[in-house]
Protein backbone atom coordinates (compact mmCIF):
# COMPACT_ATOMS: atom_id res chain seq x y z
CA UNK A 1 0.00 0.00 0.00
CA UNK A 2 2.71 2.01 0.48
CA UNK A 3 3.70 2.81 -2.74
CA UNK A 4 0.34 3.18 -4.00
CA UNK A 5 -0.89 5.53 -1.71
CA UNK A 6 -0.52 9.34 -0.55
CA UNK A 7 2.62 9.81 2.10
CA UNK A 8 -0.42 10.67 4.16
CA UNK A 9 -2.07 7.48 3.70
CA UNK A 10 1.54 6.35 4.80
CA UNK A 11 1.79 8.30 7.65
CA UNK A 12 -1.70 7.33 8.91
CA UNK A 13 -0.75 3.64 8.40
CA UNK A 14 1.79 3.76 11.42
CA UNK A 15 -0.32 6.55 13.00
CA UNK A 16 -3.36 4.25 13.59
CA UNK A 17 -1.03 1.06 14.15
CA UNK A 18 0.60 2.76 17.27
CA UNK A 19 -2.69 3.55 18.40
CA UNK A 20 -4.22 0.16 17.90
CA UNK A 21 -1.29 -2.49 17.82
CA UNK A 22 -0.09 -4.05 21.16
CA UNK A 23 3.29 -3.57 22.16
CA UNK A 24 5.49 -6.46 20.44
CA UNK A 25 3.12 -6.16 17.91
CA UNK A 26 4.05 -6.74 14.00
CA UNK A 27 3.56 -4.28 11.09
CA UNK A 28 4.96 -6.09 7.98
CA UNK A 29 5.16 -4.35 4.62
CA UNK A 30 5.79 -5.98 1.30
CA UNK A 31 6.60 -4.04 -1.65
CA UNK A 32 9.20 -2.41 -3.66
CA UNK A 33 11.75 -0.01 -1.66
CA UNK A 34 14.55 2.85 -3.07
CA UNK A 35 17.46 1.63 -0.05
CA UNK A 36 20.39 4.26 0.21
CA UNK A 37 23.63 2.07 -0.57
CA UNK A 38 21.84 -0.62 -2.69
CA UNK A 39 21.61 -0.39 -6.80
CA UNK A 40 17.84 -0.16 -7.70
CA UNK A 41 17.08 -2.74 -10.12
CA UNK A 42 15.89 -1.05 -13.74
CA UNK A 43 12.14 -2.52 -13.01
CA UNK A 44 11.69 -0.81 -10.09
CA UNK A 45 12.46 2.42 -11.28
CA UNK A 46 10.35 1.81 -14.64
CA UNK A 47 7.64 0.81 -12.15
CA UNK A 48 8.17 4.20 -10.25
CA UNK A 49 7.83 6.25 -13.02
CA UNK A 50 4.48 4.32 -14.49
CA UNK A 51 3.13 4.86 -10.59
CA UNK A 52 3.86 8.80 -10.69
CA UNK A 53 2.44 8.86 -13.99
CA UNK A 54 -0.97 8.06 -12.82
CA UNK A 55 -0.91 9.79 -9.94
CA UNK A 56 2.11 12.22 -8.48
CA UNK A 57 1.34 11.40 -5.22
CA UNK A 58 2.17 7.36 -5.62
CA UNK A 59 5.80 6.32 -6.20
CA UNK A 60 8.30 3.54 -4.69
CA UNK A 61 9.42 5.07 -1.24
CA UNK A 62 12.58 5.35 0.31
CA UNK A 63 12.98 2.97 2.89
CA UNK A 64 15.39 5.28 4.97
CA UNK A 65 12.28 7.44 4.71
CA UNK A 66 9.28 4.96 5.73
CA UNK A 67 11.63 4.04 8.92
CA UNK A 68 12.59 7.38 10.07
CA UNK A 69 8.15 7.89 9.91
CA UNK A 70 7.92 4.78 11.69
CA UNK A 71 10.34 5.18 14.10
CA UNK A 72 8.83 8.31 15.43
CA UNK A 73 5.19 6.03 16.11
CA UNK A 74 6.80 3.94 18.24
CA UNK A 75 8.11 0.83 16.13
CA UNK A 76 11.41 -0.05 15.81
CA UNK A 77 13.01 -2.15 12.11
CA UNK A 78 13.80 -5.86 13.18
CA UNK A 79 14.05 -7.26 9.70
CA UNK A 80 13.77 -6.83 5.91
CA UNK A 81 13.77 -9.95 3.67
CA UNK A 82 15.00 -10.07 0.24
CA UNK A 83 12.36 -11.49 -1.87
CA UNK A 84 11.22 -12.36 -5.29
CA UNK A 85 10.51 -9.56 -8.27
CA UNK A 86 12.83 -6.90 -6.63
CA UNK A 87 10.21 -6.40 -3.48
CA UNK A 88 10.84 -6.76 0.05
CA UNK A 89 9.06 -7.69 3.34
CA UNK A 90 9.99 -5.15 5.57
CA UNK A 91 9.06 -6.30 9.58
CA UNK A 92 8.71 -3.50 11.71
CA UNK A 93 7.80 -4.43 15.47
CA UNK A 94 5.72 -2.07 17.98
CA UNK A 95 7.45 -0.90 21.22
Amino acid sequence: MVHISSWNATVGLFTQGARLLQKGAPLILYGPYFRKDHPTAPSNLAFDESLRARNAEWGVRWLEDVTELVEGQGFVLERVHEMPANNLTVVYRRV
